[in-house]
Order: C-alpha cells, then sequence, then structure tokens
C-alpha cells in the first residue's frame, strides 16, 4: 500500500520524515499537527504490515490517543474505513477519547446508548465502554457492519475481564475492516484470552501475546516523554487480632507468611492508625516542595475502598488546610469532579479505582499508594497517572508501604510482560483485596461462632528508603526528621539524569548525619522482661494459628518449634530464640 504523503491533507497532518523524539514545547494532550518520533514509527509499522489486526503497546503518558487517532485519520484519509468505533474502558474516558478526537478533526459520539440503535451521520463514530458492547453486541455488530470500520480496543485487556465481555467483543467486532489493540500496562495475569490479540507459542509450552510495536517505560524516559518516578518507602511496626482473637504484630517490610504480611499491610492502611496518617503529612509536605517550582502540581491517593477514601480526605483537609477531592465511582459527577481537579490547582484528590487507568490529569506529581491491589497491572495503571510530562524537568513521587511485592514492582517499572496462556502457574508472591479479606475472616472449620472480628490495633511509620529504578538509597529514620527530609524535600524540577545523583548525595548527607549522632544511654531502651513479655505473646499467637490450621495442639507445636530452632522451653528461652521461632512458624502459616 502507498504510503500517500504528497496526497492532499485530510483529517490529520502527517509529519516530517524526521522527527525529534519529543514535542518541541509542551507535549498536547490530545492529537496535534506534530508526531512523536515513536508515533510516527509505530505508524510506519503499520502500514508496512497491512493487516486487519495490530496490538500496539506504550507505556502510560506516551500518547497512545494521538497515535490511534492519526492512524484512523490516514485510514479515512485513504478510503480503507469510514466509521469508527473506540471501545474504551470507563465512561468518563468515553468523553476524554471525544475530545481528543475534536481536536483532531474527528467527531465521535460520546453519549451513544444501545437504545438509540444507531449514532447520528453527522459523527464519524461512537466511544462506547466494553461493559456497554457486551450488554448488546447485536447493535454493535449492525454499526460494524453498515460500514468499513476501524475499533479502537482501548486498554485491550478489559475484552478478557470476563467470558462475558470477550464473546461480546469478537461478537460485535469480528466483520470489523480493521482493529486497533492498544495496551499501555503490563497484560492480565490471569490467562483468559483477549480478543484479537496474536499468541505465539513458546520453548516453554505457554502462548506468549505478540505486539505489533511496543514503546516502554525506559525509552520513553530516555526521550522525555514521561517523567522519571521516585518512590518512597515506610516501613513501621503493626498491631493487630485475629478473627480467633489472637493479637498480632508484624513489622511492615520483612518477608513473612503472605497472610501476616497482607494483615500488617491492611494494619497500616488503617485510617485511624498514625502509619497513613504520617505517610500523608509526609506527602504534603513533598507537595508543597514540588509546588514551589510547579505551583500547580497536585497529588493523588488511591484507596482500597470508598469509607477509607472519604477518611483519607478528611485527614488531608486537616493536615493541608484544604478540602479534598474525592472520586468514588464511575458516575457523571465523578467524571465533572476529574475534570474540574485537571484544570484547577487545588492540592489533593482521593479516590478509589477510577482513577488507575486511562484518566488524564498532567498536573499529578505526587502519589501515595494506599490500597491494597498489588497485581502488575494495576500497580502500573496506578504509576501512568503520575508519569505524563508537561515539560522537561518535573519528577514524580510516590509513597509506597514497605511491601515486598511492591517494592519489585516499583523496581520493575520498566519491565515488559506479555500475556501468557497454557501456562503452569506457580505462586506468584503477589497479593491482593481477596487475599487480605480473607485473613479477616475466622476459619471455616470453627464449629462455634468467632467471638472476635478482625480488628487493627495500633501502627507506627518509619521512612525506609528512596527508590529510582533499580537502586535504593536512605535508612531507617523517623517521619519528620531532617533525615527523611532529605528525600521528601528533592527539587520538583529535575533532569532523569540527575535524579540518581541527587539521590546518592543525599544518601551519603544522611549516612554521615546519622553516624555524627549520639547514641541513646541504654536506659532508654524498653526493660528486657517487656520486650520478653512481647515475644512470647506473639510466639503464642502464632502457635494458636498453627495448630488451628493443622488441627493440632498447642503443646505439638511448640515443640516443633523447640526441635527446629533449639534452645530450652519458652519460660527460659532467651530473647533471640524467641525470635527464631516466631520467624519458623510465621514461614508455617498458609
Amino acid at each position: 500500500m502507498e504510503t500517500g504523503r504528497d496526497e492532499a491533507q485530510h483529517y490529520g497532518s502527517y509529519a516530517a520524515d524526521q522527527l525529534p523524539p519529543t514535542y518541541p514545547e509542551r507535549a498536547a494532550w490530545g492529537t496535534t499537527q506534530t508526531l512523536r518520533a515513536w508515533q510516527q514509527e509505530a505508524l510506519d509499522k503499520y502500514f508496512a504490515l497491512d493487516r486487519r489486526d495490530f496490538l500496539a503497546g506504550a507505556t502510560p503518558g506516551a500518547g497512545k490517543t494521538t497515535f490511534a487517532l492519526r492512524l484512523a485519520s490516514e485510514l479515512m484519509r485513504r478510503g480503507v474505513i469510514d466509521r469508527i468505533t473506540v471501545v474504551a474502558p470507563t465512561e468518563h474516558l468515553k468523553r476524554q477519547w471525544a475530545d481528543a478526537a475534536h481536536r483532531a478533526s474527528i467527531r465521535l459520539d460520546p453519549e451513544f446508548r444501545n437504545g438509540d440503535g444507531d449514532y447520528p451521520r453527522q459523527f464519524h463514530g461512537v466511544v462506547v465502554t466494553y461493559a456497554q458492547v457486551a450488554a448488546r453486541p447485536p447493535v454493535h455488530r449492525r454499526i460494524t457492519d453498515s460500514g468499513r470500520s476501524l475499533i479502537i480496543l482501548d486498554e485491550v485487556h478489559h475484552g478478557g475481564d470476563a467470558l462475558s465481555w470477550g464473546d461480546g467483543v469478537r461478537e460485535a467486532f469480528t466483520t470489523a475492516t480493521r482493529r486497533l489493540s492498544l495496551t499501555g500496562t503490563p497484560f492480565r495475569s490471569d490467562d483468559a484470552p483477549i480478543p484479537f490479540v496474536h499468541y505465539q507459542p513458546d520453548a516453554d509450552g505457554a502462548r506468549y501475546s505478540v505486539t505489533d510495536y511496543d514503546y516502554g517505560y525506559g525509552r520513553a524516559l530516555k526521550d522525555g516523554v514521561v517523567r522519571p518516578v521516585i518512590f518512597l518507602s515506610y516501613a513501621g511496626t503493626m498491631q493487630w487480632r485475629t478473627a480467633q482473637g489472637d493479637e498480632m504484630k508484624a513489622t511492615l517490610g520483612h518477608e513473612d507468611a503472605k497472610d501476616i504480611t497482607s494483615a500488617a499491610w491492611r494494619t497500616a492502611l488503617d485510617p485511624g492508625g498514625e502509619w497513613i496518617q504520617q505517610v500523608l503529612r509526609s506527602a504534603n509536605v513533598r507537595l508543597t516542595h514540588v509546588r514551589q517550582q510547579v505551583p500547580d502540581a497536585g497529588g493523588l491517593v488511591i484507596a482500597t475502598d470508598q469509607a477509607q477514601a472519604r477518611q483519607y480526605a478528611a485527614i488531608l483537609e486537616q493536615i493541608s488546610g484544604e478540602k479534598a477531592t474525592v472520586v468514588l465511582s464511575d458516575d457523571d459527577g465523578a467524571s465533572d469532579r476529574i475534570e474540574a481537579f485537571s484544570e484547577g490547582t487545588q492540592r489533593w484528590m482521593v479516590a478509589v479505582r477510577m482513577v488507575s487507568e486511562g484518566v488524564d490529569v498532567p498536573r499529578l506529581s505526587v502519589g501515595v499508594y494506599a490500597t491494597s491491589s498489588a497485581t502488575p497491572l494495576f500497580f502500573a495503571q496506578v504509576i501512568g497517572r503520575f508519569v505524563r510530562a508537561r515539560r522537561r524537568g518535573e519528577v514524580a513521587t510516590v509513597f509506597l508501604p514497605s511491601v515486598p511485592v511492591l517494592q519489585q514492582l516499583a523496581a520493575e517499572l520498566e519491565k515488559q510482560r506479555d500475556h501468557a496462556l497454557d501456562r503452569d502457574r506457580d505462586d506468584d508472591g503477589l497479593l491482593d483485596d481477596d487475599l487480605m479479606a480473607q485473613a479477616e475472616k475466622p476459619d471455616a472449620e470453627d464449629r462455634e461462632a468467632a467471638p472476635f472480628v478482625w480488628e487493627p490495633m495500633s501502627s507506627t511509620a518509619t521512612f525506609e528508603k528512596a527508590m529510582f529504578g533499580d537502586l535504593e538509597f536512605g535508612e531507617l529514620v523517623e517521619p519528620q526528621s531532617e533525615e527523611e527530609l532529605d528525600f521528601i524535600g528533592l527539587p520538583g524540577l529535575l533532569e532523569p539524569e540527575e535524579v540518581s545523583d541527587l539521590l546518592k548525595r543525599r544518601h551519603q548527607r544522611q549516612s554521615a548525619r546519622l553516624r555524627s549522632r549520639p547514641q541513646p544511654p541504654a536506659d532508654d531502651m524498653k526493660p528486657l522482661y517487656r520486650s520478653m513479655k512481647e515475644e512470647r505473646q506473639l510466639l503464642n499467637s502464632l502457635v494458636s494459628i498453627v495448630a488451628r490450621q493443622r488441627s493440632s495442639t498447642h503443646a505439638i507445636v511448640h515443640a516443633e518449634a523447640r526441635r527446629a530452632c533449639g534452645g530450652p522451653e519458652v519460660r527460659r528461652a532467651s530473647t533471640q530464640q524467641l525470635r527464631d521461632r516466631v520467624q519458623y512458624l510465621r514461614r508455617q502459616v498458609r
């Protein structure tokens, strides 16, 4: 097929052959008259392959919408297609797509409803959601068949969210002239096939998705298309009561059994505890520093549920003196609040899930990951809200709980993940809301109703480290200390190559200050009998949990731990021997 670059211009304008990697000025948030280099490369690849299906992967903030709309306008100009259907994950994104298309001289109707049957002919097409397609596939099949159609599947992994969604997408769009699938995040962790994605067998017997063009975070960062992200990780001590009445204590950030890590993490996120309140205070200080150089910079807290979102917003209002914008559900009012926040200068927005994917709020610079979801897909969606660059030098900062899986995902931000089918699925080590909820329930085998409910008791926060790429900086220090301020007080404007160097210097300064500080006298430490009492209580709680899981007795579990770790009976065991048994039993907890 001819490229047609010498033909008359229509809908959009093709860029010159040689393009810089970024826009010459501020990156626009729709389609402009110039393309980024990767977008031109992707267009060239598309027309070189010249086939019905094309999967393009690009990191959030890189400009997938711009690429897709430029491709649509070129296909219309060449007479390949004459109708467009965009399928988006949420209602809010329907309006976002329609607004971006308007800037590209493409008229899309985001108000179309299944009951309409068709859309007015003054539009070039419609924007619908995956749920909308799944509800009435024949309606969308008739629209697809009524002309030469281009189907743009935004964040195409949603086509595998449910069996009915995948079936609906296939039924509606199988006969389309062209299909463009877009993804900006790692694919799903399950093995539900994604419609119109090509899978290729590998040596391990699994089938892996094949991306026709990929533009990852690492390359986008080098090109200056996205911001560098600094992760600030906070540890601390958590205490809670289990559904069986056992009191547990754990340090956030330590390697523990999954349900202990889950419960400690849930305790940290409890709005009534000190951990989340201190992290929100530190995040607000960070936002104040950023706003000294970027006056309209905003912050976003991602919460686990609506109740916690409201409570976090109340805490932020007390801390900052300014009411936070709260986005609770995917409705018209929520979309209006997101738009108002995006165009305003308010400090904070708190949301549950609807701001985790595709929503464009370019001024977000500081984030707090206060949710219990930890899949690569969801994590990348959240971080994608903060990487959208408006000008060179803007830096994003995200505050994290010191949970190993989150720290691993932060270190692997540049990792490309393909979707795999037919794979032997071992334990992936990830945590999610279902596991956390399960940790709060009494054992199913219990014959009597549990007299307790899971209850967070106390939490404390400790700044642990700063992470940039696969590098780590900093040491455990108290919040609101000079050592913490070394990192949360970083300038709001930094070139990517400056970030590592500055973090290294701050780390050296922090370490020197800590070494020169006199150590507290031994009298300030907790009395030995108190610390040993706490260790015995924790050991007994773990023995109770393991015994219940195995339908065994406390004595047998105590004896097993003693044989494995050595030492005398509990009453005469040393502090270290007690700790060794605690760690041993933590590994036995399912």
